[in-house]
């Protein structure tokens, strides 16, 4: 009989993904030998026909941008965290078949930052919107005893953040992106915007800041994270801790969380070797 189980990132693009390494480390580490997991790039467009044409070798999903959102149609099973968030990053299929979404973003962040010794803060700062912030927001909830303060572009986005903010309890202010620098004066700032979108914040970085969540993984340091005197959390904590929840949600066994993350920093270095040949 063959015991062979698959498993896959989708999105679009995908090629930067890093899920690949951390979840091939996982299943080396556990002795998963008849575990596969790939990259395909699927659009929302092609997401329905991809899903409904695997069969049942598959344990599972990871996704990331632009499918979060619209996998919830096919879905069977939401949990709460997802519906909480509007947004699933994870599918784990039963034995039945059916599909289960969850979102590992939210206790993936929560425990980056309680990894750093971040377990309580009176209020905190959230840079951008979409899927992450509203995945912090959530996050949040469990470390923020105050009021978040989110600084966003443009009034779509702003309505976005703050309907996201009065779903999940959150007492949220918005603030318009301009203002941005006024955020570090917060014990805690959550920065989940691209690359480069917060370059021109780092030479107003205040010499004694509190802690800083960089959701960019790649390349890193970011320069606001290069320029933060303070306790750091980077991108690579947030997607090896959810990439290990997600281990565990598809195997059955706990990720290994110190294998996972050397693949990633090692994968991360050989990138950035890779750029600096290219000059």
């Amino acid at each position: 009989m063959d015991d062979h189980r698959r498993a896959a990132v989708l999105g679009s693009p995908i090629a930067h993904s890093l899920s690949p390494v951390l979840h091939r480390a996982a299943y080396a580490a556990l002795g998963l030998d008849a575990w596969s997991y790939d990259a395909f790039d699927v659009d929302e467009t092609g997401l329905a026909a991809f899903v409904g044409g695997l069969d049942a070798s598959w344990a599972g999903l990871s996704l990331t941008m632009p499918l979060k959102r619209a996998i919830l149609p096919l879905l069977d099973e939401v949990s709460a965290t997802a519906r909480d968030v509007d947004a699933v990053n994870t599918v784990v299929f039963g034995a039945d078949g059916r599909r289960g979404g969850d979102n590992t973003d939210v206790p993936g962040l929560v425990a980056a930052l309680r990894e750093r010794g971040v377990t309580r803060v009176d209020s905190a700062a959230v840079f951008g919107a979409g899927a992450t912030a509203t995945s912090a927001l959530a996050a949040l909830r469990e470390v923020c005893d105050g009021p978040v303060r989110a600084y966003v572009r443009g009034a779509v986005r702003a309505q976005e953040m703050f309907e996201a903010g009065e779903r999940l309890g959150v007492e949220i202010q918005i603030r318009p992106w301009e203002d941005a620098r006024k955020g570090f004066g917060y014990p805690l700032v959550i920065s989940t915007t691209p690359k480069g979108a917060t370059d021109h914040l780092a030479p107003q970085v205040p010499a004694s800041p509190g802690v800083l969540f960089d959701v960019v993984y790649d390349p890193w340091p970011t320069r606001l994270a290069a320029a933060w005197p303070g306790t750091v959390v980077g991108g690579l904590d947030l997607l090896v801790h959810q990439a290990v929840l997600q281990v565990e949600a598809m195997t059955g066994r706990p990720g290994p969380l110190a294998e996972m993350r050397e693949a990633g920093e090692k994968a991360l270095a050989a990138r950035g070797d890779a750029r600096d040949a290219l000059g």
